[in-house]
């Protein structure tokens, strides 16, 4: 499961409709409506919101938002049909940077257009639900240690 921090217009097809897919299983997973993925890495920041269903709905929104963008067929009825106004969560630019970094490489591999339009941007744009804040990469990320990058 990987629910990125960068914003969903940088994923390809692949990486969007997966981000849909793994979105509602997280969300189901806060209803309790399914015993697996329970202790799950990526739902820590969403489970230390206040309002955890309520911020994973809105975090999806705007993953179908994009996907209607792009003409795609997303099930909107699987989110309640009101917004909510939630609280944004904090992230760290290591966290994005690194999270960029994933993205570059998987987009390397299968969708080099893309991958070549994407691979000058430095600071890309956070999902909206995220708020950027000064800090290295998180403790509940799984490191792949050929992602790092180093000054040296």
């Amino acid at each position: 499961m990987r629910i990125w921090t960068v914003h969903p217009r940088f994923l390809d097809a692949k990486g969007l409709v997966a981000l849909w897919r793994e979105g509602l299983l997280a969300k189901a997973v806060l209803e309790g409506k399914t015993k697996g993925y329970r202790k799950h890495p990526q739902l820590i920041r969403f489970r230390a919101h206040n309002r955890p269903l309520e911020v994973m709905c809105e975090y999806l929104r705007c993953v179908l938002a994009e996907s209607q963008n792009r003409g795609y067929n997303f099930d909107a009825t699987k989110l309640p049909s009101q917004a909510s106004a939630v609280e944004r969560i904090e992230e760290s630019q290591g966290q994005l940077d690194y999270e960029w970094q994933h993205l570059l490489n998987k987009l390397g591999a299968r969708d080099p257009g893309r991958f070549r339009r994407l691979s000058g941007i430095k600071y890309p744009e956070p999902h909206p639900l995220f708020t950027i804040v000064p800090g290295g990469i998180r403790s509940w990320e799984n490191v792949s240690q050929q992602l790092i990058q180093t000054d040296a």
